[in-house]
């Protein structure tokens, strides 16, 4: 990895967390009386819970334990609550400033507004939890997605090939041994003929993974023709080749900018993720050398993690490409930016006599939480002529 980019990126989001949090922690002290009892435990519940997050993340690196995962469960919540108090906390105030200009706030509220200030207070803290354990339920409760796709070409033995598709799982400390037997549960109920995973399997950190063995829940995946995936952004966050060669001793093969003909039946191509280069300094192969010299007779599906230039599968002729990455922002309303920022940030889409499919994703990152899109498995049957 190459540190100094890392160092410049995350200084950056630690001055942005400190202002957002400063805005926060300002606007809620101000809702408290001078003089209250409860305004120095405030100061120190607040400030403990703003540092928990990056705390853990600092300690998982070092050395992971019970106390860090209980720092990480609390940080990544707040994470979650911090973006729904940013805005209504927003909200709030660009309604006084239109009060400011154009008065309409009953006279009621001033009657005694130190009062009304501290009830606003608890009032938008209860709106904050209900809807952070709304989006919490909904994330651990994924859906299976289902579709049926023609493609115009022949396949050997003829019928239909089920595949069943999961990416951005994201295991480590908050997606542990219940969400990789969930996700097990799900695919080995559609009874797949393939499995593909197509990135962000494992999170930043290794260890988290390793010290519960999730990959030997993973080993339970059961599919005739086998279980393939591919490496995300995420995987070379941590370490692409420590995360492949941990999750191929559970019967997952990776394909590393390579193609293979699966049961001489269709081929299954995989890249290596975009970011492979700013990570280690290697460029990912291009997908005209990777697809070269296969026979085009032949249906070619294609995997790779970010969904980017997805005219270029097109004019490949590559009949179906699985992708993942963007999670459709998460929780809303970051879905507005995903959706400025990828042709298809979620679902479907066919270009020319390409299929093209981006996962919202199984698992979460940062906030244990999804709000505005479920959770899911991915359940395409593919009929030929």
């Amino acid at each position: 990895m190459k540190i100094a980019p890392f160092i410049i990126f995350f200084s950056i989001v630690l001055v942005i967390y400190g202002l957002i949090n400063t805005y926060i922690f300002t606007r809620f002290m101000q809702s408290i009386p001078a003089g209250s009892h409860i305004r120095m435990w405030a100061v120190i519940v607040f400030w403990a819970i703003v540092g928990s997050f990056i705390v853990a993340r600092f300690l998982e690196w070092i050395y992971p334990c019970n106390f860090t995962e209980v720092l990480t469960w609390i940080g990544s919540f707040w994470l979650g609550a911090m973006v729904y108090f940013v805005l209504a906390l927003l909200l709030i105030d660009l309604a006084r400033l239109v009060n400011h200009f154009i008065p309409f706030f009953p006279k009621i509220l001033y009657v005694d507004y130190q009062k009304t200030k501290l009830i606003t207070l608890f009032i938008l803290i209860g709106l904050v939890i209900v809807t952070v354990t709304a989006g919490f339920i909904n994330a651990r409760n994924p859906v299976i997605r289902s579709m049926d796709l023609h493609i115009s070409k022949k396949i050997n033995g003829g019928g239909t090939l089920k595949i069943a598709m999961a990416s951005d799982i994201h295991l480590g400390t908050l997606v542990g041994k219940r969400g990789a037997s969930r996700l097990v549960r799900l695919i080995n109920g559609v009874h797949p003929d393939i499995i593909l995973l197509a990135g962000d399997i494992v999170d930043e950190d290794l260890k988290s993974v390793t010290r519960r063995n999730l990959g030997d829940t993973l080993k339970n995946l059961v599919a005739l023709l086998g279980v393939y995936a591919i490496t995300g952004n995420h995987e070379y966050i941590g370490g692409a080749a420590e995360a492949v060669a941990y999750l191929t001793r559970y019967n997952i093969k990776f394909l590393s900018d390579t193609v293979e003909l699966i049961d001489n039946r269709f081929y299954l191509a995989g890249r290596d993720d975009r970011d492979k280069s700013r990570f280690t300094g290697k460029p990912r192969k291009p997908l005209a050398d990777i697809l070269k010299g296969i026979d085009h007779s032949f249906p070619i599906v294609l995997m790779d993690h970010q969904p980017f230039q997805l005219s270029r599968p097109e004019e490949l002729g590559v009949d179906l490409q699985l992708s993942g990455h963007t999670h459709d922002g998460q929780i809303w309303p970051f879905n507005y930016i995903t959706g400025a920022i990828y042709e298809v940030s979620r679902g479907y889409k066919k270009k020319g006599n390409t299929h093209i499919y981006v996962s919202c994703g199984f698992g979460t990152w940062g906030p244990p939480m999804r709000i505005g899109n479920r959770p899911e498995v991915v359940l395409i049957t593919l009929h030929f002529e």
